[in-house]
């Protein structure tokens, strides 16, 4: 057994266990509602096998169902997952000095939660571990849950009737919330949420979502001052 395996002990397989117990319920959810829907099963599992990001694969699909068209799901989910490129930097150290493939894999296994764990730790084995350990078990057990999910969902019909379409909203709650502790992103927030709901009677769906990003506006003029003040 290599040493960086010999570094993990039961409470991190633990926790690792119970963050992806969850993220199958959430990832059944997801291909349930997707097919649900009446997207077709290989969307939600070509989806889940090449994005690997569920809140990215929520807003995408949400998009579609609500009659947007592809470019605009692209697009939104690509919006979402910038959110990953600071957690990128902040473990690039977990895939640096391997080949080139490995980094790729690496950079496709990244999510809020392998990054969490391996940032839980300064050992640079440690981090190794419990990175690529956290990131294979959840690739599997997502994939593995909207395949399941796909196909009960196919069964069910209406997925609303079970509340499973609440799990879009949570979802995006969970991402959004950790983040309104500071009042800049409060109030980026508020803005572009406000931009959304009033320019949805009149844009197509899914434009109003890519609208709230004027939110952003008065923070980075914000940023601009700041820093040719500090010239």
């Amino acid at each position: 057994m290599s040493s960086s395996w010999r570094t993990l002990d039961r409470g991190i397989l633990h926790d690792i266990a119970l963050v992806c117990l969850a993220d199958a319920v959430v990832g059944a959810s997801f291909g349930a509602i997707a097919v649900g829907g009446g997207l077709p099963a290989w969307v939600p599992i070509t989806l889940s096998l090449l994005v690997f990001a569920g809140g990215s694969q929520f807003a995408a699909v949400g998009v579609l169902l609500a009659g947007g068209g592809p470019l605009a799901a692209v697009a939104t989910g690509l919006v979402l997952n910038t959110r990953l490129l600071p957690l990128g930097f902040a473990v690039a150290d977990v895939l640096g000095g391997g080949p080139w493939w490995k980094k790729l894999v690496g950079a496709h296994l990244l999510t809020d939660e392998s990054a969490a764990f391996a940032l839980q730790h300064q050992d640079p084995r440690r981090r190794r571990a419990v990175f690529w350990l956290c990131g294979v078990a959840l690739f599997l057990c997502w994939n593995l849950a909207v395949a399941l999910g796909a196909l009960v969902g196919s069964a069910i019909g209406d997925t609303a009737a079970l509340g499973l379409d609440a799990a879009f909203p949570a979802v995006l709650l969970a991402l959004l919330l950790p983040l309104l502790d500071r009042r800049s992103t409060r109030d980026a927030a508020l803005i572009g949420a406000a931009a959304a709901l009033l320019a949805t009677p009149f844009l197509p769906p899914g434009l109003p979502v890519l609208l709230a990003l004027v939110g952003l506006a008065p923070a980075i003029r914000r940023t601009t001052a700041t820093t040719k003040e500090a010239r």
